[in-house]
């Protein structure tokens, strides 16, 4: 066994307790430590006089702790006050936010790094909120290596780990075992990339000396996790379209061309070139695997239709698995109704629960009665069996787990697949998500829509958005509301569907029917309003964000999002999405609430700025980072330790196209060049070659 791979708790020094703590940090192993690297350093060069510091000027100085003062606020508040001395003059280090544990750390006569933004007050220079490094000097051998260096290195740490313990954890760690960091990358791309050895970077990060240099290292280790994702991508997609042989449809054009000639819209241009390159896929002799990526109102619907009817001209199913029983729902009625010339097509929808009818369903799919399956989590539980299914296509489909998208992916003859998104996927992410998909974009409104006209106001403007709404019903619209909650909160004052739901019943539209609809309803309660509302006998619905995905009523044109500051972007386009789907122009409102935070008014102005959903999924990736885009911890997102999506997109390229490269001439890595990398791609990966033998 590889030392590397010790438990954190064998190292000297760590021990069951303090390995407990550092497991906080992932750190699980002796390897895992040298790969924790440093969030920042201190560089002693480059901190600056006191007096030479500049109002608005982000520093960093280094001095003397003259004094600590805590002064209290009332009403539970207090400030923090650190006087800082580099022999010169004072700075003042303010914190209004701070625990006991954060005081004690601040003793006079101790040294201490600052950085952070210079304001003023009352003639003082100070530094609010600043990061703090207390320089510690204590005389255990690492700590006479750290003594005095120019550069230190920054750690992220967790309760009763200190800084100055990370560091010597580390540097014990490196000086033990660095015989053991193992080369991981080929000599040719080390190369070409100009790397260094993996352990000199190592060393560099944690102990180097010169900034520009370690920059370098780290992008070494940044490349390393984008190249072995895009090497199991690669594989995968090599496995699909070299290895696995699909069924080849025919193009019969009976089912296609019938509803192509039924429809009382033209397709656009969009639609019309992403069904070329479905046909193209499914009357091959591969399996396709193909991510369809479509802004709300693109037209997704119809162009999987056809992709269904192209498996059932063929004799064979068709299922579309969708992440709730709102949205399956919703997709039923929708073929259903583009269907209802052709009752040859049998269509049946499944769901989870008991309720009358469910078993015959299962038998006619079994038997092969039934063409079309739609359904929920419900198609992939043991007790369903298809007959032969040919097509199948999973929509907003990271919701869905790996696991539970691979389930239909290995039915029965390798069935075409497809992957639907309404989230708008920025270029990155779906380099590293779906890589190994080919992919198609629905880039087109349909004729006929309008953009939704987007307006941010303040809450103290409500009267007069339910003014506009008024107007909208008056000529026979129909409203959306939606609230962040259901009931009202004691841990958040935020607007509740339930008392918006009362005031808008009772004292702003008595006149006009208002429902109320949110999760914890009922499914036969929830289905029922939906049925109403889809039918203009409710004119005014008060929701949750149980509507953000899957519902198709063109007749609503105004959407009134309560405390819209408290939602991601994301959401409020899918929510905004739910009007402008019929021929009439829409507006959105965005109801604020301050306080506002800075990050807020960023997300509504954007908002307000473009209906575009792929300018707005980028700004959602610029402003939460690529771990929380989706919203779920199902979404299949590799959890780069090191690797920065927007700051690396140039070298995720590089790392594509290497690793497609390589797949391409060597599927199997057997080349005596590619040894390493076989090796560490199964450590990664071992797991993902379950779906296809190394």
């Amino acid at each position: 066994m590889n030392p590397l791979e010790y438990e954190i708790k064998y190292l000297k020094g760590v021990g069951e307790y303090r390995a407990r703590l550092l497991n906080k940090l992932n750190i699980f192993s002796i390897g895992d430590l040298l790969e924790h690297f440093p969030r920042d350093y201190i560089n002693r060069r480059t901190a600056i006089r006191i007096r030479d510091l500049q109002l608005g000027q982000s520093a960093a100085i280094v001095g003397e702790i003259v004094s600590v003062e805590k002064r209290n606020l009332g009403k539970g508040k207090a400030q923090l006050n650190v006087v800082i001395s580099d022999g010169d003059e004072y700075l003042f280090c303010t914190w209004f936010r701070f625990g006991d544990w954060f005081q004690k750390q601040f003793e006079p006569g101790l040294n201490i790094w600052a950085s952070g933004v210079v304001t003023e007050f009352s003639g003082s220079l100070q530094m609010i909120h600043p990061e703090t490094e207390v320089l510690e000097e204590e005389q255990q051998e690492s700590d006479n290596f750290w003594h005095n260096r120019t550069i230190l290195p920054l750690y992220s740490l967790t309760d009763k780990i200190s800084m100055n313990l990370m560091r010597n954890l580390i540097y014990k760690a490196f000086e033990l075992y660095h015989e053991y960091i193992a080369e991981n990358l080929p000599a040719g791309i080390r190369k070409q990339m100009e790397f260094e050895d993996r352990v000199v970077c190592l060393q560099k990060i944690h102990f180097g000396s010169d900034l520009a240099e370690i920059t370098r290292a780290r992008k070494r280790f940044s490349f390393e996790e984008l190249f072995f994702n895009q090497l199991m991508l690669a594989r995968c997609h090599h496995h699909h379209v070299g290895t696995e042989k699909g069924y080849s449809c025919k193009l019969f054009k009976t089912f296609t061309t019938r509803l192509k000639n039924s429809l009382p819209f033209l397709l656009t241009d969009a639609q019309k070139r992403v069904i070329r390159e479905i046909v193209e896929d499914m009357t091959s002799s591969r399996q396709m695997n193909r991510l369809l990526q479509g802004d709300v109102g693109s037209g997704k619907t119809i162009v999987t239709l056809f992709a269904m009817l192209l498996a059932v001209e063929n004799n064979r199913q068709a299922v579309l698995m969708a992440p709730t029983e709102i949205l399956a729902e919703q997709h039923y009625l929708s073929f259903s109704r583009l269907l209802i010339n052709q009752p040859e097509i049998k269509i049946v929808l499944l769901k989870g629960g008991n309720y009358s009818g469910k078993k015959r369903s299962k038998e006619q799919i079994r038997s092969g009665e039934i063409n079309i399956i739609i359904g929920t989590h419900a198609l992939i539980q043991p007790d369903v069996a298809y007959h032969d299914v040919g097509f199948v296509a999973i929509d907003e489909q990271h919701r869905f787990g790996v696991e539970q998208r691979a389930f239909l992916a290995r039915t029965n003859s390798h069935p075409d697949l497809m992957y639907l998104s309404a989230t708008p996927i920025p270029r990155s992410l779906a380099l590293t998500l779906y890589g190994d998909l080919d992919i198609s974009v629905l880039d087109e409104i349909p004729p006929g829509r309008h953009p939704v006209k987007t307006i941010w106001w303040g809450s103290e403007k409500i009267n007069l958005i339910y003014q506009e709404a008024a107007q909208q019903i008056k000529l026979g619209r129909q409203v959306y509301i939606v609230c962040p909650l259901i009931d009202e909160s004691d841990k958040v004052d935020l607007q509740n569907a339930v008392s918006v739901f009362q005031k808008i019943e009772q004292r702003i539209f008595p006149q006009y029917r208002v429902s109320l609809l949110h999760g914890r309803l009922k499914n036969a309660e929830k289905d029922q309003i939906m049925k109403e509302f889809q039918e203009n006998k409710i004119r005014i619905l008060v929701s949750t964000t149980v509507i953000e995905v899957g519902i198709d009523v063109p007749n609503a044109t105004v959407m009134i999002i309560e405390h819209a500051e408290r939602f991601g972007l994301s959401q409020l386009h899918q929510l905004r999405g739910r009007v402008g789907r019929g021929s009439d122009h829409s507006a959105c409102y965005l109801v604020a609430y301050p306080p506002i935070s800075s990050e807020a008014r960023e997300r509504l102005t954007t908002m307000v700025s473009t209906n575009d959903g792929f300018k707005i999924a980028e700004k959602d990736l610029e402003l939460r980072g690529p771990g929380e885009f989706f919203g779920t911890e199902q979404s299949g997102m590799p959890a780069f330790r090191h690797a920065d999506l927007l700051r690396d997109q140039d070298l995720l390229k590089l790392a594509r196209t290497m690793a497609f490269d390589i797949v391409t001439r060597d599927y199997e890595l057997k080349d005596t060049d590619h040894d390493m990398l076989r090796k560490e791609y199964l450590l990664k990966y071992s797991d993902r070659e379950k779906l296809f033998e190394f």
